[in-house]
């Protein structure tokens, strides 16, 4: 238990350090979409990456602080954390990896947000859980998220023309080739909880771990 906090820890420390560079960076940087830093550094909390990391590492700190929580809310936000994390990682080195040629602190930022964190978080979670925390309810709850942050996304974009990713500019690809590129990411998503259900159920009972989490009076958020 303690070798977890200790996990959960260091998670959570990587996702702010990441974060914190990334601001850093971004508000230094010039001759973008946006003028002033105020501005960039706001516009960093609309990708993707960075509310991954924020969600995966604010869960992360909670189960550090406190090993077990049971409540919808926090078994919703774990899976969303972990599979979004997930996504993040396989996506980035799949398909936007080679787009960009980073140094000094740019790549540090870019390192602990697209690499670091999501072994941390998948890894995480294959080795300490919490296990019996994913459910299909749990699964459909997971799904507000993603689909709230594509709404957002497109709304935006359809006003200012401001895309986060390549693969969802629809100024640039157009909206049916944009669909398609997020039914993959749908499926894909849907495919990592779909297993994570069934790895976890699976884990659970080699490992001893009842169906629900266990504790006598758990902490709820």
């Amino acid at each position: 238990m303690r070798i977890a906090r200790w996990w959960f820890g260091l998670h959570a420390l990587v996702v702010l350090l990441g974060v914190v560079t990334q601001l850093f960076v971004t508000s230094g940087v010039m001759g973008g979409r946006y003028d002033s830093a105020a501005a960039r550094v706001a516009n960093v909390f609309a990708y993707f990456t960075i509310q991954s990391n924020l969600i995966v590492g604010a869960t992360s700190l909670l189960l550090a602080i406190r090993p077990r929580w049971t409540s919808t809310a926090f078994r919703t936000l774990r899976l969303d954390g972990v599979l979004a994390i997930a996504v993040t990682g396989i996506v980035f080195h799949l398909a936007l990896a080679g787009l960009q040629d980073l140094s000094g602190w740019a790549w540090v930022a870019d390192f602990l947000l697209h690499t670091a964190s999501p072994l941390l978080g998948v890894l995480g979670w294959l080795l300490f859980g919490p296990r019996g925390a994913v459910t299909p309810r749990i699964i459909g709850w997971s799904v507000v998220y993603p689909i709230a942050w594509l709404a957002f996304t497109l709304v935006r974009g359809a006003i200012d023309g401001f895309y986060p990713y390549p693969f969802i500019d629809v100024t640039a690809l157009g909206y049916p080739r944009v669909a398609v590129n997020c039914l993959v990411i749908a499926a894909l998503f849907l495919a990592l909880a779909t297993g994570a259900m069934l790895l976890d159920r699976l884990l659970a009972r080699h490992l001893g771990h009842p169906d629900e989490p266990a504790a006598a009076h758990p902490p709820r958020l």
